[in-house]
Formats: C-alpha cells, structure tokens, sequence
C-alpha cells in the first residue's frame, strides 16, 4: 500500500534515473533490471545517451537486456541513426548485449566507419555478434577497410571483432598484410599473429608484425 507521502514505484525509479548523484543513479538502472517494467525502456534508452558515468551505462544496459528484446530494439535501433555519437555508441553496446540477429540491418557500413572512434567500436563489436551465419568473410572485408585506424586500444578493438569471425578472417587478414601502408600490414599480421596465437597477448603480436614489416624495409609507424 502506498502511502500518502511515497511515490508508486516506477516514478520513484524514473526520476531517481535523473538525479545528480551517480550512486542514486546507479541504484535506479539496478531496480530497474532487477524488476522489469515497459514504462522503464524509453527513459533507459534516453538516460544512456547522456549518461556521463561509465559505470552507470553499463548498468543501464544491463537494466535493458533484462527487458523483452521485442520491445527493447525498436528505441535502440532508433539510437544507432541518432546524431549524438554516445547515443550510437551505448545502443550499439547494448545491441550487442542483447545478441538478438534481427537487429543486423542497423549494422551498416558508415556505421562501421563511423569517424567517432567509440561509435566505431561499439559497432565492431556489435556486428561480430549480431552477423548472421554465411556472411561473415563479407563482414570481415568491411572491417578490413579500417585496419591501421586510431590508438592502440581502438586497433585491438578491430582485431578482436576480425576474430571473433573465425575462418573468415584469414584471407582477408592475409590481402591486408600486402597492402602499401605499413600500418595497415602491420595491425593485419598482429591480428593474424593474435588469432593463431591467442595467448601471446596483444603487444607481443603488434612488436612482431613491426618486425616483420621493418625486415621489409618499412617503418611500420609510417614515418
């Protein structure tokens, strides 16, 4: 029974998802997975485009995951085209999550070369989990086309997404391994070395395809 003074349990969640403290915050995403609701989903979805803690997101893309996947992906699939690129980002992370093929047409090849590298990311990732079987080589063709792009932890990011596509991977990793720009051959022979040998570790793969790509008289740097 609610009493005069108490608000009915959804309001009192969708507006501590407002409130400035990040811990109150956090605790709303909380309940709000912890006992579903549909009047949740749209100011989840709203709440991650514009939610400054990392901690946080992740909680309310937990919150989101736990809600039916046939009323979550509409307001995501929304998101992806939305011109904010954190609004992008966190709804392609929680396409991911979520895992449902269906959403698959939202993975597009300018979102796979979106110029915002966490967008970029995110959609990485989401479309190595969300490719239907028999198209991942293509997939694996349009991540190619970023090999070489941004700091070491957005070129890890590639690579991981270019292994998780299994088998695939290898041919278009071995025409990227011959192409003119010595950054690109060399992220491409670390993601091979990577995926032939996933215990040697990231930085182990990225000095020995330097190497090899300076034994062929390139900087791998470009300078």
């Amino acid at each position: 029974m609610i009493t005069p003074h108490e608000e009915p349990r959804p309001h009192r969640v969708l507006h501590a998802l407002q409130h400035h403290s990040p811990s109150v915050r956090l605790r709303a995403a909380l309940e709000a997975g912890t006992a579903p609701d549909g009047r949740f989903i749209g100011p989840l979805v709203e709440r991650c485009a514009v939610e400054p803690e990392f901690s946080v997101r992740e909680m309310l893309t937990w919150a989101l995951t736990r809600h039916p996947a046939s009323l979550t992906l509409p307001p995501l699939v929304g998101e992806v085209r939305s011109r904010r690129p954190q609004a992008r980002s966190q709804a392609l992370h929680t396409l991911s999550k979520i895992g449902d093929r269906s959403a698959w047409p939202v993975i597009t090849p300018a979102l796979l070369a979106d110029p915002d590298d966490d967008v970029a990311r995110s959609a990485w990732r989401a479309a190595a989990v969300l490719v239907p079987p028999g198209a991942e080589r293509e997939l694996a063709v349009l991540l190619a086309t970023q090999l070489g792009r941004g700091t070491r932890e957005v070129r890890l990011s590639l690579s991981r997404a270019l292994i998780a596509l299994g088998e695939a991977t290898l041919p278009v990793l071995g025409g990227a391994a011959t192409d003119p720009d010595p950054v690109v051959r060399a992220h491409a022979l670390a993601t091979e070395r990577l995926w032939r040998d996933p215990d040697a570790g990231f930085e182990f793969a990225v000095e020995e395809a330097k190497r090899v790509v300076a034994l062929g008289g390139e900087d791998p740097e470009g300078r």
